[in-house]
């Protein structure tokens, strides 16, 4: 097993681990220098520790969807990076109420066992964010590990962070959030069938909900899409959004593949935004909307040829 839900009784093959401490949410610049100190620490080896949900989603329920990866996807990419285990641990009334020193005791001494923990700079933990990256390295000195605390990694004229991404992708700058995250910001999840409208004037649509994926900003975006199994990504146009021309609903991220006529209902699929061309617009006609559509992806195709 590589990925764990537990901190407590593991077993000792997975105990012992240079561990890297954090969200890790995006797995941008600062994840991958967390990871990458844990891993020279490790002297090769190395191991992720995260929490499942989210503290801020245990925190504050009620918030707009905020995730950049979904945990699966987040815990793929982090095996892919070479990580031999990945512990989510379960944020939960027990968790929050933890001192940082009672969290340090309880879950990384005698849960993970640790040999080091690498942490960013401005890593908070414990009950109310009461501990710091320093107090950790002193808790570690006093406990007998090891701690990394990685400074700050800068990216488009600031520092690379979750917070930062989101704000790019809110804002329709997914050129800004590829910048950060080193690639393309990528939707994923399952294509379900949709009001059928599209296929009626010549944009049949691959339509996806993003569910607790962070929302970008509704409109029209460059993008490319592939199909889970498949190695080639496909050229398409998609929107964001709810339609307000045809009816609205709730937002969906809808796709039309350059191209392509198969049906794809049912298959997972992974989005890469590229480009933001405009925001979504309530037509007058359906004729308006249709040419506009036609112009939407005389423009995709334009851009995209200038992004390989």
């Amino acid at each position: 097993m590589a990925v764990f839900a537990e901190y407590r009784g593991l077993p000792e093959t997975a105990r012992g681990a240079s561990i890297a401490l954090g969200n890790f949410d995006g797995l941008h610049a600062g994840h991958r220098a967390v990871m990458d100190a844990a891993r020279i620490a490790g002297h090769g080896s190395f191991s992720v520790a995260t929490f499942e949900p989210p503290p801020r989603a245990y925190f504050r329920p009620g918030d707009p969807p905020f995730r950049i990866l979904r945990p699966e996807r987040r815990n793929d990419l982090i095996l892919a990076a070479g990580a031999t285990h990945v512990f989510e641990l379960p944020f939960n009334g027990e968790m929050a109420a933890m001192t940082d020193e009672g969290f340090v005791r309880q879950v990384l001494v005698d849960g993970l066992g640790v040999s080091h923990v690498s942490v960013g700079f401005d890593y908070r933990f414990g009950r109310g964010r009461m501990g710091h990256a320093q107090r950790l390295a002193s808790l570690g000195r006093a406990l007998g590990f090891g701690v990394t605390i990685v400074e700050e990694v800068s990216g488009h004229g600031g520092k690379a962070s979750s917070t930062a991404i989101r704000q790019a992708l809110m804002a329709g700058e997914p050129e800004v959030a590829a910048d950060l995250l080193g690639g393309p910001w990528i939707a994923d999840g399952i294509i379900e069938p949709g009001e059928k409208n599209g296929r009626t004037f010549g944009f049949p649509t691959a339509n996806m909900a993003l569910g607790d994926l962070i929302h970008p900003k509704m409109g029209v975006y460059a993008v490319r899409l592939r199909i889970e199994g498949e190695s080639e990504w496909r050229d398409g146009v998609a929107n964001f959004g709810r339609t307000p021309t045809t009816g609205l609903r709730d937002p969906l991220l809808e796709t039309f593949i350059f191209d392509f006529n198969r049906e794809i209902y049912g298959q997972r699929v992974e989005v890469q935004l590229i480009a933001y061309q405009r925001p979504e617009l309530k037509f007058p006609s359906l004729d308006a909307m249709i040419e506009q559509m036609h112009r939407d992806a005389e423009l995709a195709k334009e851009i995209l040829a200038t992004r390989r």
